[in-house]
């Protein structure tokens, strides 16, 4: 019986790695895409492939765009939802959640001008 304990305890041992491995390959996959973020970038994720967990980071001057995180009506509508998360660094660097996300910059004017990205992250 002691034997058969051991295997169960060397099984465990093997599983508990293997998920590691497989949340540390997860990490690893993630990718960095860089967008300079002003007026016309509406069109900037076409052509391109995002996975949940991706970064994209918004480069901008702080003083003349923010990068504000909204939903679908948000977006079409160019109006920040109360509650909005609101990014004003200039660097800032934002992962992506499984689906759709939306981003526009917030400041008067901006987003209908195409300050504004769809993203689709599988």
């Amino acid at each position: 019986m002691a034997q058969g304990k051991g295997n169960v305890a060397g099984t465990v041992i093997v599983v508990i790695a293997l998920l590691g491995l497989m949340i540390h390959c997860e990490i690893v996959n993630a990718a960095t895409q860089t967008i300079n973020w002003t007026f016309n970038v509406v069109n900037w994720p076409q052509g391109k492939n995002f996975t949940a967990g991706d970064t994209i980071v918004f480069n901008y001057a702080p003083s003349t765009h923010n990068v504000v995180v909204v939903d679908a009506n948000g977006y079409t509508s160019c109006k920040i939802p109360t509650g909005a998360k609101v990014f004003t660094s200039g660097n800032d660097q934002i992962t992506l959640a499984k689906g759709q996300n939306y981003f526009i910059c917030g400041f008067p004017g901006h987003c209908g001008a195409g300050v504004k990205i769809a993203v689709n992250a599988v």
